[in-house]
């Protein structure tokens, strides 16, 4: 059985997106989670990103579809603009939030969640569909989305 959990990218005017370092990890990600049961994918983003950040945000449109197959888990991550951009310094599930640049969040992120971001803002009509084993990005090389490290992901 899959999950199903949704993430946010949101980018202010100075280019720097909304990530969290998670609590029970430490890793250094977008924020989002899994979908409740009677949750709509836009609801469920938005609690996500106010639960992780603080933040108000509105989906804009969706980017990427990623499949960790070892946790059987599909992520749906969506481009959000900013209703309210304050955020909080931690939360329940955050250790720190903050506005991070694009090579801030590739550097600190692996790279199967880096390229949710670089997936989001590379402007492409389609969103990207991607699998990975929850650090590496798998594909078929030359397929659409299909990358395998962090130096072959695009950079914004």
């Amino acid at each position: 059985m899959h999950s199903v959990s949704v993430a946010g990218v949101t980018r202010r005017d100075d280019g720097r997106v909304l990530c969290i370092q998670r609590r029970d990890t430490g890793a250094w990600q977008i924020p989002g989670g899994v979908l409740e049961r009677g949750e709509t994918f836009e609801d469920g983003l938005r609690r996500e990103v106010r639960e992780e950040t603080g933040a108000l945000v509105e989906p804009v449109r969706l980017t990427g579809i990623y499949l960790n197959l070892p946790m059987g888990v599909v992520a749906m991550v969506f481009l959000c603009r900013a209703v309210s951009a304050a955020i909080s310094s931690q939360t329940d599930e955050s250790v720190a939030v903050d506005w991070l640049t694009v090579d801030e969040v590739v550097q600190r992120s692996v790279p199967a969640f880096a390229v949710r971001v670089t997936d989001a803002l590379a402007g492409q009509p389609e969103p990207f569909l991607r699998h990975h084993d929850g650090v590496r990005v798998l594909g078929v090389a030359g397929s659409p989305g299909a990358a395998v490290d962090s130096a072959s992901a695009p950079h914004a």
